[in-house]
This record gives structure tokens, sequence and C-alpha cells, in this order.
């Protein structure tokens, strides 16, 4: 069996889809799954990097970037150059462009969809792009869902369900890397305060801005730290509302540092506030070093699962900063409570969010005998399907396009 991943960008380009498409093509190519990577390049170069000697990743030269899509036309030639080599091809969504290149292309190889997230901000695109959606859905041989909450209430995956696997995100455990001196660094830097960490961007739904508000409430024996791209945006909130005594600023965390901000920190927080944080990898990441979180409870997000409520942590409503301070006061104010929640946190990282099982799941799926979905392309493909799509009309089936095309 041998699979392609088509995603986004791949790292070292930081973000959350990435970091699950590097620990499931790794796992993958470790369990003797032959896995490469087609992804998007920043810049207009085309390029293919050889990981590890084990796996390629090409790169496709993109000419700009609209509403977080990727403009690469390279990406849709490499795609139509290289398909033949492979079984199946797995798509980390949203990606309109990955959807556009398999309109086009029309590979005879299975389809599987990474679902990581709904479409929730760009409304007026996704209009436009809706028929190329679901045309994608009715393609694919295979959906993944990351927890059964948000499946359940996604408008798309929840009429698909009989093609919905349900695929915990899981992380690798990066205990190892911590390195003690770092962590001793950063706790004496900070003088021995409790230390709420949080990493994220600066996208308005990840509630960082609440965050920085809820620092207003907070102990004055605790400081939180703020990493992640595009961070830096906040510091003139925070002086606004003159917290540069409780908050500081990290920026991007280098990878070989992130590690030991996990060990170092007391608990972590993850404030976002809309259903767009579909999962919160970095609660994962958290739990894995043993760390208590505090989260939103995002209706139809798959985060409150991902934290249980006071078991792993604590979930507070979303957008409410007095709430956000409370929980972070109480698990810092509380070293039982708080150790009892870590010990927690650990254990449902290992039984259920390791980047091992997920990996495992995920190669059940590729195996498993799915039901052919329509053997004849004509209906799979065929214009008169794609016209009926944007006309909201119901598809014709490969029997009714034979009779037409007979017809004429």
């Amino acid at each position: 069996m041998k699979i392609i991943h088509l995603g986004k960008f791949y790292p070292p380009e930081y973000g959350g889809i990435e970091t699950v498409t590097f620990d499931l093509v790794e796992g993958l190519n470790n369990q003797g799954v032959k896995t490469d990577v087609l992804c998007s390049n920043k810049g207009t170069e085309t390029k293919v990097d050889l990981i590890n000697s084990g796996y390629q990743v090409i790169r496709a030269g993109t000419l700009a970037v609209i509403n977080s899509t990727s403009i690469s036309l390279k990406l849709i030639s490499e795609l139509n150059k290289c398909i033949h080599q492979y079984d199946a091809i797995h798509i980390h969504l949203p990606n309109p462009m990955a959807n556009l290149a398999i309109w086009l292309i029309r590979p005879d190889c299975k389809v599987y969809l990474h679902w990581h997230s709904d479409i929730v901000k760009q409304k007026h695109m996704l209009k436009l792009y809706a028929p190329w959606l679901r045309w994608l859905i009715k393609r694919a041989d295979g959906i993944v869902a990351t927890s059964q909450q948000y499946a359940d209430s996604s408008k798309w995956l929840s009429p698909n369900m009989e093609k919905v696997s349900i695929i915990p995100i899981g992380v690798a455990d990066r205990i190892k890397n911590v390195s003690s001196d770092l962590v001793n660094k950063i706790r004496t830097e900070h003088k021995n305060k409790k230390i709420v960490l949080s990493i994220g961007r600066s996208a308005a739904y990840k509630g960082i801005s609440y965050l920085i508000e809820a620092c207003k409430y907070t102990n004055n024996d605790i400081v939180v730290l703020i990493g992640g791209p595009g961070v830096e945006t906040f510091s003139n909130l925070i002086k606004k509302l003159g917290l540069e005594y409780k908050i500081k600023i990290l920026g991007t965390i280098a990878d070989q540092q992130l590690a030991s901000y996990y060990a170092a920190c007391d608990i972590f927080c993850l404030p976002s506030v809309y259903r767009s944080e579909a999962y919160g990898i970095v609660q994962v990441e958290a739990m894995s070093f043993s760390k208590p979180v505090v989260s939103c409870d995002i209706s139809g997000s798959g985060v409150s699962w991902v934290n249980e409520h006071e078991k792993s942590g604590l979930l507070v409503p979303p957008s409410d900063p007095v709430a956000l301070a409370n929980a972070i006061n109480k698990l810092c104010g509380d070293d039982v409570l708080r150790n009892k929640m870590a010990l927690y946190a650990r254990h449902r990282f290992e039984q259920e969010l390791t980047a091992e099982k997920m990996v495992k799941k995920t190669i059940s799926m590729y195996t498993e005998k799915i039901p052919a979905l329509e053997k004849n392309k004509a209906a799979i493909y065929g214009a008169e399907r794609i016209d009926a799509l944007f006309n909201n009309e119901p598809a014709l089936s490969a029997r009714q396009i034979q009779q037409k095309e007979s017809a004429n």
C-alpha cells in the first residue's frame, strides 16, 4: 500500500494541521505504510525534500495566499504527475486548492478526507465553494472526523456518517526533548511564580484577547506566557491594560524549546472561543506533559471532549474573561487538585491520544473494505452531475446519464 497525503503546508511550517500531518506521515512510514506528502510551498519555487531518506515531501510553488487558501497551479500539475504511483490520496481539509486538484485530475485511486474543521469564517467564499465540497464528499471513500461531537454538529459530516471514521488526533510523546537547564531557566526567570502557558496563532477565534483581559482578575503570583506566530500584535493591548507584569509575549517558540516550555508551566490554557477550534491539539500536547488544561466549552467542538471537565482540567464558557480567570486561579491555588488533574491528563493521553493510536486507526481505515459508492465513473465525474450540484438539482444516476447520451 502506498499513500500520498495532500495538505496546505508541512513542517517546518507551523500549524495544528501541519503537526497532525507530520505525526501521521511519520507514524505510517514507521509502520511500513509507504507515505509521501504533497503540499504548497511558501514561495514560488517547487522543491522536493527527502525526509530521513525515507519519504519525499513535494512542496509546490505558490502564487499567492487568498482567504487562507494557497493558490498553487503547480500543486495540480505535481499531483497529476505522481498520482498514478499511489493506492490512495489522503486530503487534509479545509483545503479548496486540493479539492480543485481532485476535481480536475479525477484520480482512480481511493480518496480519504481528513476533516479537521468546517469552513466557519469565510462564509461568502463557502457559498461559491460549496458545490465542489459536496462533490468531494460524494467522491470520498472515507472521511476522518477527529471527534464524534464535531461530526455530529457538522452539516457536512452528519448526513454522511456512513463514511465517517472517528479518529482522535494523537501526538508524539516528546518528553525526551525536555532540557532541564531550560526548564530551570524559565522558572527562575519568573521567580517561581505559577506559570500559565498558552500557545496559538493570532487568529480571532483563538481568543487570546480574552485571556489577556482575564489577567486583570488573576492572582499576582501567576504569570501568563503566550507563544505562537503573530502574537506580538497583542503587546499594545497588554500595555493598554497595564498588565506587563502579569503577561509575557514569547512569539513563535522554536521546536527544540517547545517541550521545555510545556514542562516548565504549571497549567495550560486554550482560550479559543469559536467552533473554528475543532479540537485543540495543543491541549493534547500539554496533557502529554502532565499539565492540566483550562479551555472553553465551545458548542459543537471537540475541545471539550479532549479536555474532560474536572478530570483533565476545567472548562469555562467562551468569551468570559472572569470565568477564565477564576479557573486559572483555582488550579494555580490548589496544589492537590492540580496534581490530581495532572496525573489524569497524562493517563488520558496514554490511553487515547497518542500518535501511535491515531496511526493504528488510520491504517485500519485504509485496509477495511469500503462499499463501492458508484462504480460507473460517469456517475461520479460526469458533467451532468456537476451541473446538478451547482443548480441544487438531484444528481443523475449512471443509467440516466447513459440514456440521455443515447437520446442525443
